[in-house]
């Protein structure tokens, strides 16, 4: 029998640079966000939280957030194997809560663990605005008012992925950096 339970993760991006003349999509993480993406990468392995399914904003900074992630995720997995399908997207990018919601509502029903890498205040809105019965009311609270970079939350649903809801999830967490 396999487990009923549908787990999704919203990571805001690590810490990225302001050069001048940069449009923002094309902003790179900072020294910082590099280090910090390194930490979320040991924290989900060591949570056992492996995404079978990456939806990554298609912004110069989430790639390199998810690419770092990634990197120390799969090193920290002790030859486990670990290939996510990994989708970028200018919809991540651009997406308010309902978007976001939308793309999770179109999921394969095999997949059981979905990481979502994208922007706030969109990250954190997501997170609240699916948080219901079971949730940690302290997290729901922190959530609410937004997550500072690296930050990432943990929501669980046994529904499918198609019948996903405003308060239809348990946030259970959330994870931000040292």
């Amino acid at each position: 029998m396999t487990d009923p339970i549908r787990r999704l993760l919203l990571l805001r991006h690590a810490k990225a640079e302001h050069p001048q003349g940069v449009v923002d999509h094309q902003r790179p993480l900072a020294l910082a966000g590099r280090r910090q993406s390194a930490r979320v990468g040991a924290a989900l392995a060591g949570s056992g939280l492996v995404p079978d399914l990456v939806l990554c904003s298609s912004s110069l900074r989430t790639r390199q957030t998810w690419e770092l992630v990634r990197t120390n995720l799969a090193s920290t997995l002790d030859g486990r194997s670990f290939d996510p399908v990994v989708e970028l997207s200018d919809e991540v990018y651009a997406a308010d809560v309902h978007d976001v919601i939308d793309l999770l509502r179109a999921i394969p029903e095999q997949v059981r663990t979905v990481l979502v890498v994208g922007h706030e205040p969109t990250m954190s809105h997501t997170a609240a605005t699916l948080a219901g019965t079971g949730s940690d009311e302290g997290t729901l609270l922190r959530v609410r008012v937004g997550v500072p970079t690296a930050s990432w939350t943990l929501l669980e649903h046994e529904d499918p992925w198609a019948q996903l809801a405003p308060n239809g999830a348990r946030l259970l967490r959330l994870t931000t950096p040292d």
